[in-house]
């Protein structure tokens, strides 16, 4: 099953870290993908929301620059995970906040959509009705 861990976190905090900083948050993190192998697909770390450019949705769409919404952390990333289930995505977040703590790591399910084909993935009709979990 496909799942999205999105990555959150203060990216004042995050941008004003120093170049060793943030390569050893980095190196950190290589150690976990490195041991995570084929199960992690991309990922992808994403620059400063004063970078980001918003279209709103409405009768007649609106460009703004920067982010749609003020929140105390951002999305400053995504990682792409191919694994079992939610008990094994888990797992892998686990493993990526030892590397790079503080934040949030939010789990999803991903529904792929492919215009391009027609015959569903078979692990999009999997992902339709995702488990839930009871705190």
């Amino acid at each position: 099953m496909l799942y999205a861990i999105l990555c959150y976190n203060d990216e004042d905090l995050v941008w004003s870290w120093t170049k060793e900083e943030d390569d050893a948050v980095m190196g950190r993190l290589a150690v976990v993908h490195e041991r995570l192998g084929e199960k992690l697909g991309p990922a992808a770390r994403l620059l400063p929301t004063t970078a980001a450019t918003t279209l709103r949705k409405s009768s007649e769409p609106i460009v703004i620059d920067g982010p749609f919404a003020e929140t105390k952390e951002q999305l400053l990333g995504f990682y792409v995970i191919e694994v079992e289930n939610l008990d094994a995505a888990l797992d892998v977040a686990h493993q990526l906040t030892a590397a790079n703590p503080g934040g949030a790591y939010e789990i999803r399910p991903i529904a792929l959509f492919l215009p391009d084909k027609r015959v569903p993935d078979k692990r999009v009709i999997e992902q339709r009705a995702p488990e839930k979990r009871v705190p």
